[in-house]
């Protein structure tokens, strides 16, 4: 018998005042059993970081042919792809071929092997954005992670703060490609 999901009711109250979009928004989100709390936590600062109205979790771990976060148009074609994690820079062309707009939110314990072998075939793409996160930021917010997600989220000039329960959490973003 297959292990159910995880079900994350999360609450975010966004002020980004390097795009000024302040919203608050809710939304369920399932974690996969083969998924870790890691990248849960890491698509859940993606949908903040790369919030527009319209944006979707997808199936994400569960459906490889889909991205872990996408805008889609009113013809159904994909209008923003977002990854999370260390993708494959294969994965990322031909995603920015076919959609708009293509972005990934970079972390994980290999960080710097990825940079290495994948950066630099990804520098070519010009409607992809990538940001990265230290995996340290991450690592704290799994320590706080609950079932019932409540983050206050700001984000300017390349910092982000992050409010959850009676804690200010702070990093900073790297803008790559």
């Amino acid at each position: 018998m297959a292990l159910p999901s995880t079900i994350y009711r999360f609450s975010l109250e966004l002020s980004d005042i390097d795009r000024q979009i302040y919203e608050s928004l809710q939304a369920t989100v399932a974690r996969h059993p083969s998924e870790t709390e890691e990248r849960l936590v890491a698509r859940l600062l993606a949908y903040a970081l790369f919030y527009e109205p319209g944006l979707e979790f997808t199936k994400g771990i569960s459906a490889g042919d889909e991205p872990d976060l996408w805008l889609k148009g009113p013809d159904g074609r994909s209008l923003l792809w977002i990854e999370v994690g260390l993708p494959d820079s294969d994965r990322m062309l031909k995603a920015s071929r076919h959609c708009e707009r293509v972005a990934t939110l970079v972390c994980g314990n290999s960080l710097q092997v990825w940079e290495r072998e994948h950066l630099p075939k990804l520098e070519s793409i010009r409607n992809l954005t990538s940001i990265s996160i230290d995996q340290k930021f991450i690592s704290k917010l799994v320590s706080r992670l609950e079932r019932n997600i409540r983050w206050s989220v700001t984000r300017t000039e390349g910092s982000l703060y992050l409010a959850v329960a009676d804690e200010m959490l702070e990093t900073n973003l790297h803008l790559k490609v």
